[in-house]
């Protein structure tokens, strides 16, 4: 599903205008996207957890030319689904891209 799609189906849903449907989700992102630089968790009940965490410093070798590179520690982004949104997963048949039935997530 990409954003346009997204949109749409997230406007019929909630009854917003599909301009609206947008304007939700970019405060969403926004607001999420200043608590990640911040540091801080984000925890959507029913959904997940996000989480920024710092890899550490570590050394690595190059496969094709066998040299050993530093790589330098950086932050990255974590998601940690609820156990409700796993076990949804599991039901899902093995595709590729498992379509939605329509359900909602409680």
């Amino acid at each position: 599903m990409n954003n346009k799609e997204f949109i749409k189906e997230l406007s019929t849903r909630t009854r917003f205008t599909q301009d609206g449907a947008q304007k939700l989700v970019r405060t969403i992102i926004s607001f999420m996207g200043n608590c990640f630089e911040e540091g801080e968790t984000v925890t959507l009940q029913g959904f997940g957890t996000f989480e920024v965490k710092k890899r550490q410093e570590r050394t690595m070798v190059n496969p094709s030319s066998g040299k050993t590179m530093l790589v330098p520690p950086k932050l990255v982004l974590n998601f940690r689904p609820t156990s409700t949104i796993k076990e949804i997963l599991k039901k899902q048949p093995n595709e590729k891209n498992p379509k939605d039935d329509g359900g909602t997530i409680q």
